[in-house]
């Protein structure tokens, strides 16, 4: 269903083109309408600076008051436009037509779940790499933030008409596996009756010692190695398969779930990709051997300093292996867009693996690489800050266990990735309006308690004349409604999905206004029906933005 915005916007580029025919608009490039939403409603449904904006390309003594005259008085005629307006230095103003608004109920019933959708993508290929953390530990409360970014910008790109594939890198090789592995070992050696001591950097946490257990009981003292010997790889191959298999479980209890899982290692089987990256470097002169080491040429590619790819004791480095992975994705598998989700701790890198996606020869435009801050915890005012089992960091698993699956998706949606946030795990479980997650729920409920209460009543939606739909709350109620398929197409270009919570508190608040000044099932019959129409309409919509967001749409609360 496509926005009413796109349609009004072709209406104002036909009615420049219609002027400047008639010769009262000067024939000049004409730039895009952008329609934008006032913030006062008194000034429309939408505003363009079209005219404005004609003029400056126009140059001196073009009016743009003149200008939006000529614009308005060629604009075509639409069901959607009541009235056009020109305002302040010539500023177009768009109301809608009231009974336009009201029909758009009908349609978004017949959108049905894919109301909302688009097709901006037309079928691109794109791929989401998110969370992607070390198979080392469990994942934490600050990945799971990714997590939820991660799997909504996925759900919003499909809307939006893209094939979309999310994929988690399993970093399975690589310095802290070894530093894993060893800690590990150090712990089994124990449990087998031999002093060990796990390496002072090693990894911390009761984890540790349970990942430890867990082997010891499979496999009794098989795995010891001869006293100084280095860990087996069996151990950490064990752990690691354990560890991502939990990882796996905690992510599908917040409702992620991946397409495919990538293993690090596999980049370095003979002729792998891990070569064919590093050859094709070679090939295009990014490459120089100096000080014992490989490094790639980022300066030549703008960067301020070379990067090193291969170390002098021979070992390639983690931006190596993630260049490998990089030339897997666009040349091999060939997504025209990648986009990968990052903590705030990879910042630094991002600006050296655009430089090394244009040293593979790959516009890095299609390269996103989106940066997600710290999540505090908190209960009220105190900050929650240690984790029996998993020693300084605050497992996923232990906040979904309190708050579970549909408060953290909200909170963590619920300010942008590149602000650091507040996650009050009293608020989140708080049964009241002061939760956003349970207002906003609430009022689907509420939607789905209307509609049954109804049809045990035998008054049904199905034949309601939505033109008898003329009350302001009714009309203002359709208008939060069709701003769904405009958000889809803004996260979609911005990958800004912390819009979509406030959305949703938007049309909630509009449906509660709706509920409370006009009553739905009255003596009248057909405006009963109307309304009960209406009523399903808003159910769809409401559902489907908390399922953009992963969120469950309770029938009742």
């Amino acid at each position: 269903m496509a926005g009413v915005r796109d349609e009004l916007e072709a209406l104002l580029t036909e009615a420049v083109r219609r002027a400047q025919e008639g010769g009262v608009v000067p024939p000049v490039a004409a730039p895009p309408p952008q329609l934008e939403r006032p913030q006062r409603p008194e000034h429309g449904d939408y505003a363009s600076s079209l005219a404005l904006r004609l003029a400056r390309a126009a140059g001196r003594g073009a009016n743009p008051q003149a200008l939006a005259r000529a614009i308005v008085d060629h604009l075509p005629a639409h069901p959607a436009v009541g009235a056009v307006e020109i305002a302040g230095p010539g500023f177009i103003n768009v109301r809608l037509a009231e009974p336009w608004l009201a029909s758009q109920v009908d349609a978004i019933i017949a959108a049905g779940e894919r109301f909302g959708d688009q097709d901006l993508g037309r079928g691109r290929r794109v791929q989401v790499e998110f969370v992607s953390a070390n198979p080392t530990g469990p994942i934490h409360v600050g990945n799971g933030r990714g997590a939820v970014f991660g799997s909504t910008i996925a759900a919003v790109l499909r809307a939006a008409g893209y094939r979309v594939e999310t994929e988690y890198y399993v970093n399975d090789g690589g310095s802290q596996i070894a530093l894993f592995t060893a800690t590990l070992y150090a712990h089994y050696q124990r449990l087998c009756g031999r002093e060990a001591e796990p390496p002072a950097e090693g990894y911390a946490g009761e984890y540790m010692r349970e990942l430890a257990a867990r082997i010891h009981a499979e496999q009794g003292a098989q795995l010891l190695a001869p006293p100084g010997a280095s860990p087996p790889d069996e151990i950490g191959l064990r752990g690691v398969r354990t560890l991502v298999d939990q990882i796996r479980s905690d992510l599908a209890e917040l409702r992620v779930r991946y397409d495919s899982w990538y293993s690090e290692r596999s980049l370095y089987a003979p002729e792998g990709r891990y070569e064919q990256a590093m050859r094709l470097l070679h090939e295009r002169g990014y490459v120089t051997e100096r000080e014992g080491a490989t490094w790639l040429a980022s300066t030549q590619l703008g960067e301020d300093k070379d990067n090193v790819l291969v170390r002098r004791d021979g070992s390639p480095t983690y931006f190596a292996a993630d260049i490998a992975y990089h030339y897997d994705k666009f040349l091999v598998r060939g997504f025209d867009t990648v986009v990968d989700i990052w903590g705030a701790d990879h910042q630094g890198h991002v600006s050296r693996m655009r430089a090394a996606v244009d040293a593979l020869g790959v516009d890095p435009e299609r390269l996103r690489v989106l940066i997600y801050q710290l999540v505090t915890l908190k209960r009220g005012q105190e900050v929650v800050r240690l984790s029996k089992r998993a020693g300084d960091i605050i497992t996923l698993r232990e906040v979904l266990d309190e708050v579970g699956a549909d408060a953290c998706r909200f909170f963590f949606l619920s300010r942008s990735m590149d602000s650091q946030m507040d996650f009050d795990l009293e608020l989140a479980k708080r049964q009241s309006n002061e939760n956003p997650v349970y207002y906003v729920q609430y009022a689907h409920a509420r939607i789905a308690g209307i509609l049954r209460t109804a049809a045990e009543r035998g008054a049904t939606p199905d034949r309601g004349d939505v033109q008898l739909l003329r009350h302001p709350a009714e009309l203002a109620l359709v208008r939060e409604m069709l701003t769904l398929p405009e958000l889809v197409e803004r996260v979609t270009q911005t990958l800004e999905p912390h819009l979509l919570p406030h959305y949703a508190m938007e049309l909630a608040t509009a449906f509660h206004a709706f509920y409370t000044e006009c009553r739905v099932v009255s003596e009248d019959a057909a405006l009963s029906s109307a309304r009960l129409r209406l009523t399903l309409a808003a159910r769809i919509a409401l559902a489907r933005v908390l399922g953009l967001m992963g969120m469950s749409a309770p029938e009742r609360m």
